[in-house]
């Protein structure tokens, strides 16, 4: 599973293509251990985010694990989705809400799922 991180508005249920496609050539994602880095650096306070839910093997355009941008001091890669995500390949939108201080965490539901 990989994630996107997105405003509601900006997901219609349709095949998806971020600005940044257009802008450097891929769509960032992350995965559940790392999704809270960008949403915090990023987005810290925002409450209209929500989490696409990707399953790799349903993309139809290249995925690569690499550096983000700026690289992470301890080297972490995350997936970058080379195209638009068709819809069918997102099998789940889960709400993003900030905690109370305004930081993010992985919600409960993909939380429970990824420690299995």
């Amino acid at each position: 599973m990989i994630l996107h991180l997105c405003t509601a508005d900006e997901w219609t249920g349709t095949d998806y293509r971020a600005p940044s496609l257009d802008a450097v050539g891929f769509i960032h994602c992350s995965d559940p251990g790392t999704v809270a880095i960008p949403a915090n650096a990023l987005y810290r306070g925002r409450t209209d985010l929500v989490l696409l839910e990707i399953d790799p093997p349903a993309l139809d355009v290249p995925l690569r694990w690499e550096a983000g941008d700026p690289p992470h001091p301890d080297g972490i890669l995350f997936p970058h989705v080379y195209g638009r995500i068709p819809a069918a390949a997102v099998v789940a939108v889960h709400p993003f809400p900030p905690g109370p201080d305004g930081t993010f965490r992985l919600p409960a539901s993909l939380a429970q799922r990824h420690a299995r």
